[in-house]
């Protein structure tokens, strides 16, 4: 078995920050039951483009793999019947919406412990459940305006500037991820499960970490540095070579005295200015300079192939297409094959968590409300009387949703 196979969410997840969080889950065996308002035409993530035809994108390609997928509109009281059967069998109430929305749907534990008194209620939202902003809807990129990272962000001369890629959301999913675990844990043992409150606020507050730390105990304030150097260490900082970029790195002071050696600058090693940490942060101004004239001289990979046999951390600065075309990136098993009817074969990145030596089987994203059948006959056992009734209430959604979208009763009929 997967290590997660006997675990099941339910998962009214949304975009990237939730899902994100999930499919981790679902990767390793979960079964994840993403619930779409039919009213909205299900997760937003769908019609993402670019590369994004009707209800498929491979966006949504990305964050879903491996999950099943049944259209509900839980406002409704049928709809809501059918939820609060999926929560008597189920391990896991997972949302990522606005923080006062879980209580209005009443998807906290309080709201659903009568029915499963060890169930675990996971709502990641953007500024979690209480304080001020609990109501304001949150995202990465505003999240990283808020959290001050924009601030530390570019060069020290330029604007305020995001990461390339929506770190926020992806920590948090990852944040609500470790969550969930820990609390089916507890669950398990104990017979008795809890709410997880977490927000992307508390994440990017989080991840401020030693800046943070130095700014609230001494007079450092945090600034933006020249070529993404680290506040604190030099050299750890991309350089321009004849051709391109490097990163080189010298977190310890071997790295510090082998790095002059490939430079052919051993006396730099001998400079009192720069025998430290302490001496190389001080005198930053005039050795930085020094080694960016140095590295110009030769092109990239000429630099890397000698800073590599000398063992000073180092990489080139890749595009994405090289990142992925790196040889490392196919040893490690990170790319992920699925077949689509609308795109083929579906390439994407595959999760980084790895639990044991077995190699993982991926299925691609789910249609919206592919799983009905699933859900409906072999998980609730509604017969089909029962299934006529729920879509006369509007379980579904409503009349015009279900000729779009094929009905739960007309999936069972197929299967």
């Amino acid at each position: 078995m997967k290590p997660l196979e006997d675990v099941r969410i339910i998962s009214l997840e949304q975009y990237g920050a939730g899902p994100f969080g999930s499919v981790q889950l679902a990767d390793l065996g979960a079964e994840v039951i993403k619930i779409e308002d039919p009213s909205a035409g299900g997760d937003v993530g769908r019609y993402v483009v670019p590369m994004q035809h009707g209800e498929d994108s491979l966006f949504f390609e990305t964050f879903n793999r491996n999950k099943r997928s049944i259209s509900l509109d839980i406002t409704t009281a049928a709809g809501r019947a059918v939820f609060e059967d999926l929560v008597k069998v189920s391990d896991v109430v997972y949302s990522n919406l606005r923080g006062d929305v879980p209580a209005k749907l009443g998807i906290r534990y309080d709201d659903l412990k009568h029915l499963n008194p060890a169930i675990v209620c996971c709502s990641l939202t953007g500024f979690g459940m209480t304080g001020p902003r609990s109501a304001e809807p949150g995202y990465d990129y505003v999240l990283q305006g808020i959290a001050g990272w924009m601030d530390l962000t570019g060069e020290p001369d330029g604007p305020p500037t995001k990461s390339g890629l929506s770190v926020v959301d992806f920590s948090g999913g990852l944040v609500a991820a470790i969550s969930m675990l820990a609390a089916l844990h507890a669950a398990k043992r104990d017979g008795t499960g809890t709410d997880c409150d977490l927000s992307l606020f508390d994440t990017a507050i989080s991840m401020l970490t030693y800046p943070a730390a130095w700014a609230l105990n001494s007079d450092f304030v945090p600034e933006r540095t020249h070529h993404s150097a680290h506040p604190s260490l030099i050299p750890f900082q991309a350089f321009r070579s004849a051709d391109g970029w490097l990163v080189v790195a010298c977190p310890k002071e071997k790295f510090w005295r082998r790095l002059v050696r490939v430079l052919e600058r051993p006396e730099l090693a001998e400079d009192p200015r720069f025998g430290s940490f302490a001496a190389r942060r001080e005198n930053s101004t005039v050795l930085v300079p020094v080694l960016e004239e140095a590295f110009l001289t030769r092109t990239s990979e000429a630099w890397l192939t000698e800073l590599r046999a000398a063992n000073v951390p180092c990489g080139p600065v890749n595009t994405v297409a090289e990142a992925l075309a790196d040889p490392h990136t196919d040893a490690r098993n990170m790319l992920v094959r699925t077949e689509h009817p609308r795109f083929g074969t579906v390439v994407q990145v595959a999760s980084a968590v790895r639990v044991g030596d077995e190699p993982k089987e991926h299925r691609r994203a789910p249609r919206r409300n592919e799983d009905a059948a699933h859900v409906m006959s072999d998980l609730l056992g509604y017969t089909p009387e029962r299934l006529s009734s729920l879509l006369e209430h509007g379980a579904f959604g409503p009349p015009a949703a279900e000729a779009a979208d094929p009905s739960p009763r007309q999936k069972l009929s197929t299967n």
